[in-house]
């Protein structure tokens, strides 16, 4: 045979993970036992054999040991499904750059994660405290699709990214349409300072000298460039155990990218598959914030929106571009029962056959929007000091900048990757990249008719939460192939 049959005859080594999955899981057991329920639950009968299938599957076998360990955790506890098996996209496997562990720790305790003397204390559970107690626990992995023609760099926005939630713990929601929901959090960073526009209002992604100097002369002068914002100026405070509603509360703002609704099964385990990529990195109408019971009017006060009775007084039902901004008619941009509304109508060779009437907006729009309500207390509505109306003016100008049409809602060609709108050349800006989201957590929601986290951005609604780890170099991680590329 020579060199060129060999050559032609020697598998690749992405063919040959399977194979070498299932002897190094042979070889390396699972340090672990399987965690059962204590009685009178009932534990899973066929927890060895679970755990050792998922160990030694192609998609498993190559990820980090955190993450290798918490999916062979949930195959050994009781399950109705297995965790997901991650299938290849493309001719090679996808890579796993980033995932995240979730628990029910590092936020408040709620009505939904614990027991409350005197409000929940002799009341059925309805999220957590399944299986006799056993924890709440997740994993979410994160990995890019090496499509031919596409970035395969994650911190591109153009990037394919899969993404797979497998949840133990979570009570199935029974009533009023209620689901859980998965968000992908970024917290909004201080940007670096640039020249202003001829209006004098801050170039995109930028804040003027103004700015700078009025943010760090906030709390402690935490708020200087290149570091996440926080609200009082003081140095980092994320969620925490020992914050009390409403009045002990985190100091960073959240733009929070929902990863679609799902609903827990018998065993109560959970399964959820999205696709991130420039059609799906879109967030919620932030004009919705003050309505959801978890946002303040001023700096530095506590929600009050219950208290007003504002809950759920305004809503995107018909998009638009908020109290500020346009107001679209309901015959128009309603839900037409002759062409229903889709927001996955995202692509068609006909721009007219696009979908034009989205409720969300580009994630790094809603950056955009933040920056002017937070850290531009100079260069945008200086007079302007409560929270709500700073909120509904940025919301209103930022997306007049990229609607093309004056109808105050970004369509699918508006939003587009490839248009070009406000001067640039495209809209890559818009988007922010999966590698920025440096936490997730998981919301029990109900149909409020609202978009954004319920009791955003507070905890109240959370049940799972866990901070971002980013995987370098990238980890091989599917086995076998989608029947269906898109």
């Amino acid at each position: 045979m020579n060199a060129t049959m060999k050559s032609k005859s020697r598998r690749p080594l992405w063919a040959t993970l399977p194979v070498l999955a299932v002897c190094l899981a042979i070889l390396t057991p699972y340090p672990g036992y399987a965690e059962q329920p204590p009685p009178p639950c009932h534990p899973n009968p066929n927890a060895a054999a679970d755990m050792a299938t998922v160990a030694s599957r192609g998609d498993v076998a190559f990820l980090p040991t955190p993450l290798k360990n918490r999916l062979v955790q949930l195959a050994g506890r009781p399950h109705t499904f297995l965790p997901q098996q991650a299938y290849a996209e493309a001719p090679n496997p996808s890579q796993l750059f980033q995932y995240y562990l979730l628990d029910t720790h590092g936020f408040e305790p709620n009505v939904f994660t614990s027991v409350i003397p005197g409000v929940n204390d002799t009341a059925m559970k309805t999220a957590t405290g399944s299986n006799c107690g056993l924890p709440a626990v997740a994993a979410v992995r994160l990995v890019v699709e090496p499509k031919p023609g596409l970035p395969t760099d994650p911190n591109d926005p153009g990037a394919f990214i899969d993404i797979f939630t497998d949840i133990s713990g979570l009570f199935v929601i029974n009533n009023e349409s209620g689901w859980y929901e998965g968000w992908m959090i970024h917290d909004l960073t201080v940007p670096p300072v640039a020249p202003p526009r001829p209006d004098g209002h801050a170039q995109f992604g930028t804040i003027t000298a103004a700015d700078a100097a009025k943010l760090a002369a906030m709390g402690s002068g935490h708020n200087v460039p290149g570091n996440i914002f926080t609200v009082d100026g003081n140095p980092l405070r994320f969620p925490s155990e020992s914050d009390h509603f409403p009045t002990i509360q985190t100091n960073v703002v959240p733009i929070q990218l929902s990863m679609g609704a799902y609903n827990c099964l018998q065993q109560t385990d959970c399964h959820a598959y999205w696709e991130f990529n420039y059609t799906t990195n879109w967030v919620h109408p932030l004009y919705e914030l003050p309505f959801t019971g978890g946002f303040p009017d001023k700096f530095g006060a506590a929600p009050d929106a219950f208290e007003d009775g504002e809950i759920g007084a305004l809503q995107s039902i018909v998009p638009g571009s908020g109290p500020a901004g346009v107001k679209n008619k309901a015959n128009v941009y309603g839900d037409n029962p002759n062409r229903p509304r889709d927001p996955d109508l995202f692509d068609a060779d006909i721009d007219s056959q696009r979908e034009f009437r989205q409720r969300f907006i580009p994630s790094g729009l809603a950056r955009e929007i933040l920056l002017d309500v937070y850290a531009r207390p100079v260069s945008f509505e200086p007079r302007t000091k409560n929270l709500s109306e700073r909120l509904f003016k940025a919301y209103a100008a930022e997306v007049a900048r990229v609607d093309q049409n004056g109808d105050g809602v970004i369509s699918a060609s508006e939003g587009d990757i490839d248009t070009a709108t406000d001067g640039f050349a495209d809209n890559t800006r818009l988007f922010l990249p999966a590698t920025v989201y440096n936490r997730f957590a998981v919301t029990r929601e109900i149909n409020d008719g609202l978009l954004a986290p319920r009791f955003a951005p507070s905890q109240r609604g959370w049940v799972l939460q866990g901070p971002r780890v980013l995987v370098s170099p990238v980890a091989p991680a599917s086995e076998g192939r989608d029947a269906d590329d898109r």
